[in-house]
């Protein structure tokens, strides 16, 4: 349905808001779920249980100096970090959040999706350069390098899904895995060898261990971000839980049936005064929500699970195993939706 530009203001206000309150309830998230694993308590200060430790670095952030190299380019040292947040926030407005309900509902969302997450990359490299530091270079270089080895199988994914789907937009692509009694219908069993190439470039997308060579404080003190302090480095910071949160509402969207509810259709069924009402609507968002939550809670999970790859590791991977995989997922795909289209 055609939504009143008023009501898309408002949705995108409110979902801004979201991901500015999500990205510091996702640092709490990290820091206690890290301090758990490694058998420590983790923030417990600040606030209740520690829960306004990520305000209060926020603050610190804020009144910390902003310095810049004497050598740095300041212009592209400035501009590097507002292109991140930019992408993070303008990627959000692609994802359906409830039956009807979009930001932006583009034919081709789903290629803008993968466009504005491939431009990611050039924040990332205008940061390593414009530092004029040996360590921001070589981080920014290992992103460049990183993102050429999985867009090619990241994208191939998605090919995957739209072809199931026969669309390019988003909410039909999650409409599609509507049958199958709304669960069964995902495309993670009707795609799982797409789902799990897409769920592992993810974590490669937003530079996340145990794909986190652009940082790498072990080898390059912070990567890309090292020649970066106050609210600078908190708006890297800031994109880059973002990012991580829009690839687990993207996961969900793509091959978890997104806003669908389990068994949706046996639900509507069941209960037909429920269809296109207010509360199917709030719980197809909450849905979502608990979805892309798991999935953030996932990324936390590996990054204090498994150690990083070597910069070979990662070329192997990304070339010699998920891009042949990728080609032959996508050929087997098309294979079967020509095969089942003619009966």
């Amino acid at each position: 349905m055609d939504i009143a530009w008023y009501w898309t203001a408002l949705i995108a206000f409110l979902v801004v808001n979201f991901m500015l309150v999500s990205a510091s309830v996702l640092v709490y998230a990290e820091r206690k779920v890290s301090g758990y694993i490694q058998n420590r308590p983790g923030p417990n200060r600040v606030g209740p249980f520690g829960f306004l430790q990520p305000f209060a670095d926020v603050v610190k952030l804020i009144l910390k100096e902003n310095i810049v190299p004497t050598v740095a380019n300041p212009f592209i040292h400035s501009l590097a970090p507002y292109i991140m947040v930019l992408i993070a926030f303008t990627a959000s407005a692609m994802i359906p959040l409830a039956r009807g309900v979009v930001v932006a509902d583009m034919e081709v969302s789903a290629l803008v999706l993968l466009a504005l997450t491939s431009i990611s990359v050039y924040g990332v490299t205008l940061a390593g350069w414009s530092s004029n530091s040996k360590y921001s270079l070589l981080g920014g270089l290992r992103s460049s390098a990183q993102m050429i080895s999985y867009e090619l199988s990241m994208g191939l994914a998605v090919i995957s899904v739209v072809l199931l789907a026969g669309s390019l937009n988003l909410s039909t692509i999650v409409e599609d895995q509507s049958g199958g009694w709304g669960l069964f219908g995902w495309n993670i069993f009707r795609n799982p060898i797409g789902a799990i190439i897409f769920i592992v470039t993810a974590f490669a997308e937003t530079n996340r261990t145990p794909f986190d060579l652009p940082e790498a404080e072990q080898e390059l003190v912070g990567g890309y971000h090292t020649e970066y302090s106050g609210m600078k480095f908190g708006m890297f910071f800031l994109a880059e839980y973002v990012n991580f949160f829009i690839a687990s509402f993207v996961i969900v969207t793509l091959f978890f049936g997104g806003y669908m509810l389990p068994f949706e259709p046996l639900i509507l069924q069941a209960v037909p005064s429920l269809d296109g009402s207010i509360l199917l609507g709030l719980l197809q968002g909450f849905t979502l929500l608990l979805k892309a939550g798991f999935f953030a809670f996932t990324f936390i999970w590996v990054r204090w699970t498994l150690p990083r790859f070597k910069y070979n590791q990662l070329m192997t991977l990304g070339w010699k195993v998920l891009l042949p995989l990728a080609i032959a997922n996508t050929l087997l795909v098309a294979g079967g939706v020509a095969l089942f289209s003619t009966f």
